[in-house]
């Protein structure tokens, strides 16, 4: 007879995250204060300091963001290879860092065009081999949490960085060079705690060395992770651009000094909802907690749809963070969970560039319904292709 009761059982106890998934989100916390700190004013900055057009920041910003995008499945693959996750994160939150003072010192738009594509080349090297080490430190059964409280924090400094930059630019009559400076500080905190606080776990011995990008190794990765690439493209074909969101404050009357308003309110949702939800992960079906996501932002959509009345709006913010919340740590954990270790890198960096081809077609198919029939349209093509993305989940639990 066992005289162990329920509560003192070891089996019955949930191990606490471990620190250095704590550490990496503050990592990612620190990363995104700079990074915002900077963003959030970089469009108005190209336009009226430097003299730039629309056009040109539509450029600098496609440029970058393809960039990043296929820099990240080389690094996850790197990773893979080499067995280290750790020296590639490092690498990318330093160029991040670096990048910083060029933004400050930019006299053209040629410079900021570089100052972006280093810290996007940054961005790119850090996100899979960031990812896969998280999946490499938690223990399985709390890899939904443990992504939840990463993104969380990452959030918190999402919604951070707007909103320090707008008090520094009331603060020092809209110098924006004197604000980019300022980026560079939680820009180099981000790499010190990254080197000095996050321990990576030892390659397990024996384990042989792949290179991940032949075919018979790509062929290790079971259709049920590709099932999750597949969904993701999807989901990411529904979910456009926060920028849309942005412009659909100003349609309500919103002051353009203030639209960093929109993405603060949809990031304090969004961080107060990924770590629960996380944590949720880790105890219920994976692919009903992705429909449940996709019904949130079935109705995100629709309330943006309705126009551009601030009730409507605002519903529309806070429910597009909870079905940010829902859904994206959800998303790495799934992969986590279908990806063979030796090949976690790689499979970051795919599920990533698929799904980061997903958003760009997403919002240009956004911004050419929103210019020929109006804001409204855009967002109901956004519920129609999630709800046909919900169709394919729902298919997959029965």
């Amino acid at each position: 007879m066992n005289d162990a009761s329920p509560a003192s059982s070891p089996a019955s106890v949930r191990p606490k995250l471990p620190a250095a998934i704590w550490m990496l989100g503050f990592v990612s916390l620190l990363m995104d204060v700079s990074s915002e700190l900077i963003h959030s004013l970089l469009p108005v900055f190209l336009v009226t300091s430097l003299g730039a057009g629309a056009l040109a920041v539509g450029l600098i910003e496609g440029a970058a963001e393809a960039t990043a995008l296929i820099v990240k499945v080389f690094s996850g693959a790197l990773s893979d290879y080499w067995g280290k996750r750790k020296p590639l994160a490092v690498l990318g939150y330093g160029l991040g860092a670096i990048s910083k003072p060029l933004f400050a010192l930019a006299t053209g738009s040629g410079m900021v065009l570089a100052a972006r594509l280093i810290d996007r080349v940054g961005k790119g090297i850090r996100g899979a081999p960031r990812d896969a080490l998280v999946a490499d430190i938690a223990p399985p059964q709390m890899r939904g949490a443990a992504f939840g409280l990463r993104q969380s924090l990452d959030t918190v400094g999402a919604f951070l960085g707007p909103l320090l930059a707008m008090g520094l630019m009331l603060l020092w009559a809209n110098d924006f060079r004197a604000v980019f400076w300022v980026a560079i500080i939680p820009g180099l905190l981000s790499v010190a705690l990254l080197f000095f606080g996050v321990r990576e776990p030892e390659r397990p011995a024996g384990t042989p060395v792949l290179n991940p990008i032949r075919r018979e190794n790509l062929r290790l990765l079971p259709r049920a992770y590709w099932w999750v690439v597949g969904v993701g493209a999807l989901f990411a074909l529904a979910r456009f651009s926060e920028a849309f969101l942005v412009l659909r404050a100003l349609d309500a009357g919103l002051p353009v000094a203030y639209t960093p308003l929109v993405l603060i309110g949809m990031n304090v949702v969004y961080s107060l909802t990924a770590y629960p939800f996380g944590r949720l992960a880790d105890g219920m079906s994976h692919a009903r907690l992705l429909a449940l996501g996709l019904v949130v932002l079935i109705a995100a959509d629709l309330a943006l749809a309705q126009g551009a009345e601030w009730p409507w709006l605002v519903a529309g913010i806070a429910l597009w963070g909870l079905h940010m919340g829902m859904s994206q740590g959800l998303l790495a954990t799934m992969i986590a969970d279908t990806a063979p270790a030796a090949l976690r890198g790689t499979a970051y960096g795919v599920f990533n560039l698929v799904s980061g081809i997903g958003l760009l077609l997403a919002s240009a198919l956004a911004g050419l319904l929103w210019e020929q029939f109006g804001a409204a349209w855009a967002f109901v093509a956004g519920a129609a292709l999630a709800g046909a993305t919900l169709l394919v989940v729902l298919v997959r639990t029965r």
